[in-house]
């Protein structure tokens, strides 16, 4: 038996249905994404270079979380759709502090511009 306990995450996503997952201490949201092959990007690798991993933090569990280094506040500036709860995926891991996590990994613009192109296409 693993003596590390299973701490739960809920993503929500694009059709704003939820996914609620069993994952590690340690791991971040954007290898969480990844591993359940959810529409994350991360171009960068996890290594704070971009904003492809933006995510909304659920604003219950936003002030549990680690403030943001400058390097994700610098990235989080060029970030689509950016809210008071944003933060990047590769920079958050779990912890038992934020157990229970709920984020938006579409954060709506990115949202409303795939429904555009979709809306394109039926025209």
């Amino acid at each position: 038996y693993s003596t590390r306990e299973e701490l739960k995450i809920t993503f929500i996503l694009k059709d704003g249905s939820q996914k609620t997952y069993e994952v590690c201490e340690g791991e971040t949201i954007l290898d969480i994404a990844q591993g359940h092959n959810l529409d994350m990007e991360g171009a960068c690798g996890g290594s704070c270079a971009c904003s492809t991993c933006h995510v909304i933090v659920d604003p219950d569990y936003y002030d549990a979380l680690p403030e943001p280094e400058d390097d994700e506040n610098d990235m989080l500036d060029l970030a689509y759709g950016l809210t008071e709860t944003s933060r990047l995926g590769c920079q958050i891991k779990m912890s038992k502090d934020i157990d229970g996590i709920r984020v938006d990994s579409f954060p709506s613009v990115s949202r409303s511009a795939s429904l555009n192109i979709n809306m394109s296409k039926i025209k």
